[in-house]
């Protein structure tokens, strides 16, 4: 899950922005436990996409 999208109970901002201590603590925490979770899904995705095709084409020239 990415921390954009949850609102701080504390403070009721979006954690992302950090306004209070508990939105900084909980922004910190995500971000240890999960390096991926402060990327945009959409550009994971794409690199995927760039990935498998760089796959796909050095199995092409190959065969």
């Amino acid at each position: 899950m990415t921390y954009d999208r949850l609102v701080c109970a504390n403070c009721a901002a979006p954690v992302s922005e950090g306004r209070c201590p508990v939105c900084r603590a909980n922004r910190e925490r995500l971000q240890q436990e999960n390096p991926l979770a402060g990327f945009n899904p959409m550009a994971l995705i794409a690199l995927v996409a760039v990935l498998v095709a760089a796959v796909a084409l050095l199995a092409h020239q190959t065969v």
